[in-house]
């Protein structure tokens, strides 16, 4: 079904245009703004109807608005944090060379994200033919609804206009997607009704890449789309046209494709096939926070942690223990590195520990929320539930590695915070019998007064700058923090209820003894 509008013939590049660098001019609020031409023939005569903007493919007006952009000297997209030096450059570079490019990463690593903010990059609104299923230039028509109605009424054909949010369609990739999702099918309701022959392009329910025309098509986990599908998927990307129940059917659309994928989905899973990868401009690497305090502001951006009954107060190294359990779990061999540990995972840590906190607050009556070690170890389901575990981390369990991993967090805060500081005469009263617990459940000062009795511990918080010393809150905090350095150190110990009291001695391996059971016979 070729397209017969002469109209159609005109479409070309645009001439090239040399940008130049300078302040922008909006409307400010009170300025009189045009109204958009609501017919052909208005919107002829209006900025929208110049060659170089009438004939624009979305590739070139994402393009000449990152231009834009980058003379601004401003972010690139407003919460990506963290890709500044390593995949926003190849993301402009995609989009400078018009490529359709995909994005390669483990789970948690803001593709979805990026996706979805490259519509700021779309004009503020685009004239289609009023009534078109797919968007349809209003000067280059590719439906036959939309040449029909331009042939019949002419300069008088009415104009709709299509906001950038709604240029954006996203799609999540399964085996069950079919050719009729994405590129369309006959409707032989519609032929009935209308009186068309099952060949006539008029009967097509058009699926969602059509209907994407002249905006952004997302495909996520694009690996598990069935072989059949991503042939469906090159044909529109390569030549144009595709195949409707055994009627060839024209479709020169004008889309800027993305994709998401997952390195293990290659094998696990799917994979992509060779034309249709070969067809993919740009694959952008991305990655995890590269460094805990990046990792930090990601977490305090993303986590909810403003609370309507009680002021939250988190403590910076509190939020550094968080980040820092991701960061050993990304490096422990017992959890699996193909699947990778969320950056979800301390978002939905940090609000569980807040969560836990306020439960305390609202219990003891204090007046403001304040997380400690402990909300840590209360928010386990939301750190088993992030991490998959390889066999040797299957056979100790998610909650005993959990665990192991807040330890090692809070000791690698404290010796980054405090290494080298004395730390004898506490580990000597344990060791000479001393015993601690502190109710999870304790009022601050209740809490400070218990951790007195280690000798040592809150002068020691105070001196390194942990805590201020009129702040029990925080010093409750940092005193956890201390003890909980220690227990990683197997200086002391800390039970699953939380008691903290001397160093219980590993049992001596016997000669030819298994790692997981008794010796050798």
């Amino acid at each position: 079904m070729p397209v017969d509008d002469p109209s159609a013939a005109n479409l070309a590049p645009a001439p090239p245009r040399r940008l130049h660098c300078s302040k922008s001019h909006h409307a400010e609020s009170g300025d009189i703004v045009q109204a958009y031409p609501e017919t052909l023939g208005a919107l002829k005569r209006s900025p929208h109807g110049v060659p170089e903007r009438a004939f624009r493919s979305v590739k070139d007006e994402m393009r000449q608005n990152l231009l834009e952009r980058l003379c601004q000297r401003g972010p690139l997209f407003e919460g990506v944090i963290g890709y500044e030096d390593s995949v926003m450059p190849q993301i402009v570079n995609a989009i400078l060379s018009k490529h359709n490019f995909i994005l390669l990463g483990l789970r948690g690593q803001a593709k979805s994200r990026i996706l979805r903010a490259l519509v700021t990059l779309l004009d503020d609104a685009m004239p289609i033919v009023a009534g078109s299923e797919i968007n349809d230039n209003p000067f280059a028509p590719i439906s036959k609804y939309a040449r029909n109605l331009i042939t019949e009424a002419g300069d008088d054909a009415p104009i709709a206009w299509v906001g950038r949010e709604n240029r954006y369609v996203e799609k999540l990739a399964t085996p069950d997607v079919t050719i009729a999702d994405l590129i369309g099918d006959l409707d032989p309701i519609r032929a009935a009704r209308g009186g068309h022959l099952l060949s006539d392009e008029l009967t097509i329910h058009y699926g969602m890449l059509p209907r994407a025309n002249r905006g952004l098509f997302a495909l996520n986990e694009l690996p598990d789309l069935a072989g059949k599908v991503q042939v469906g998927l090159f044909n529109v990307m390569q030549e144009g046209d595709v195949q409707i129940k055994g009627y060839p059917v024209r479709l020169p659309l004008d889309v800027q494709l993305c994709f998401t994928a997952n390195p293990e989905d290659y094998t696990a899973r799917g994979k992509i096939i060779t034309p249709l990868k070969d067809r993919i401009g740009s694959e952008i690497v991305t990655h995890y926070p590269t460094s805990v305090e990046l990792g930090m502001d990601i977490t305090r951006q993303e986590a909810w942690t403003t609370r309507d009954n009680r002021p939250v107060r988190i403590p910076d190294f509190i939020a550094e223990v968080i980040e820092r359990v991701a960061f050993e779990a990304r490096g422990d061999r017992r959890i699996d590195k193909r699947s990778g540990v969320s950056q979800r995972m301390p978002i939905t840590v940090t609000e569980n520990v807040v969560s836990n906190a306020e439960r305390r607050a609202i219990v003891t009556g204090d007046a403001e929320v304040v997380p400690r070690i402990s909300d840590i170890y209360a928010a386990l389901p939301a750190i088993t539930g992030k991490i998959e575990l390889e066999y040797e981390g299957e056979l100790v369990g998610g909650p005993a590695i959990a665990r192991e991993l807040i330890r090692r967090a809070s000791d690698g805060t404290f010796q980054d915070r405090a290494g080298g500081v004395n730390v004898d005469d506490m580990i000597m009263w344990f060791d000479e019998g001393g015993a601690l617990q502190v109710a999870d459940d304790a009022r601050s000062e209740v809490a400070l007064s218990g951790f007195e009795i280690v000798p040592g511990l809150i002068p020691l918080v105070h001196r390194v700058g942990l805590a201020p010393e009129d702040d029990a809150a925080i010093t409750v905090s940092a005193c956890e923090l201390v003890l909980e350095a220690l227990v990683a150190r197997k200086k002391i110990s800390r039970s699953d209820a939380g008691q903290y009291g001397r160093a219980t001695p590993e049992p001596r391996r016997r000669p030819n003894q298994d790692l997981f059971g008794g010796g050798l016979a």
